[in-house]
Formats: structure tokens, sequence, C-alpha cells
């Protein structure tokens, strides 16, 4: 029987994805959750072979639930869900030791097919997803250029993410001119487009 913890934040689709797996003969669902901060402490206490999680959970992103549960669990095996096909999720998934990453439009029956996979040490990913994460490459940026870039989504203004972040606005200014010249953007908004739509952000 293989032990299942399901991490995705969308009720409805939640218990669309424990449905599903519940009907398989060869699972149990251990744990269902809304959050990534709670998927440690769960895999710790229901002890499953497979964790199912969606990148986009509040509390902590799936990758970074990922990669705490490899360090602390690694005979938990992860496959990743996510919406979008973002290059750079990807990229980000493999350096963090996941096994599966599968777009959520994908048919029903690849989700089981996949937990089967990737709990038997297989690896699950869209060839051409892979394909087009290498052509993307890794990220230009530096985590603090991230985190301005990710801050500056919100519209917020400089003086605004100089203050979140605790830096001067210059500084917060620099990242920003930093940050669009390495994605080829013409501005931050174009910026901030390329790096979401790569995975980046």
């Amino acid at each position: 029987m293989i032990r299942v913890l399901v991490a995705e934040d969308m009720h409805l689709i939640r218990g669309a994805l424990v449905a599903l797996l519940s009907r398989e003969l060869d699972m149990e669902v251990v744990a269902e959750l809304d959050r990534g901060d709670q998927v440690l402490d769960a895999a710790i206490r229901t002890r499953p072979d497979v964790a199912v999680l969606d990148i986009d959970l509040p509390g902590m992103d799936g990758l970074t639930a990922a990669e705490a549960l490899y360090r602390k669990r690694p005979s938990c095996q992860i496959l990743v869900l996510t919406g979008l096909s973002q290059p750079g999720h990807l990229l980000r998934a493999l350096k963090v030791h996941v096994r599966g990453f599968i777009l959520k439009d994908a048919p029903a029956t690849t989700l089981a097919q996949g937990v089967r996979r990737v709990a038997a040490g297989q690896r699950v990913i869209d060839p051409e997803l892979l394909a087009a994460a290498l052509e993307t490459g890794e990220s230009p940026l530096t985590p603090r250029e991230t985190d301005v870039l990710r801050a500056a989504q919100a519209g917020t203004s400089t003086d605004e993410i100089a203050n979140s972040l605790a830096l001067s606005s210059t500084t917060v200014r620099n990242y920003l001119s930093n940050a669009i010249t390495k994605v080829g953007g013409r501005n931050r908004i174009d910026a901030i487009r390329i790096a979401r739509d790569a995975g980046w952000l």
C-alpha cells in the first residue's frame, strides 16, 4: 500500500485529488493539507511514501516544503503539481530532489500513475516541459534581486519595497535596474512578466 500525503490549498481541487487517489486499491491518503508549512510535521507524523505538493501553497511554497521534506524524510518521494508550465519551477524542483512534476491539466490517470512511479523511485517529468526548462535555464537573478522584483509585483512603490525589505530606496532602484537588465525587460512590469513566466519568481 502506497501511503500518500496531499498538500493543495484549493479545497475543491484537494478534494478531487484525494477522491481520485482513494479510489486506487494500492493507495491510502494519510494526510490532507492546505498549507506548505504543515507538510514536514504531517510527514513526520504520518510517514507517507509519496508527498503530492502544489507549488503555490500559503505559509511556505511547495518547493521550499519539498526541500525541507527531503532533508528530514528522504525516504518520502515527492511529486509536484502545478497549474503553470513555468520552466524555472522545474529546474528548482529537480535541485530539491523532486521525483515527479505534473501539470494540473494532465489526464486524471496521470496522477495515480505518477504516484506509483515516484514511489518506485522513477522520475515522472513531461519531456516538453523539461526541454523548455533546459532552454530557459536558471534564473539570472540574485536572491536579493528576486526578492525586490517579487515585492514589486504588487505595484508597490520603491520606498514601500525599501521599507518592507529593510533596504534604502537607492539600493532597491539598483536591484530593480539590474533585474530588468538581466531578464531583458523594457521596464519593471515587463521584467516581472518575463521572470514570472519563466518561473523565476
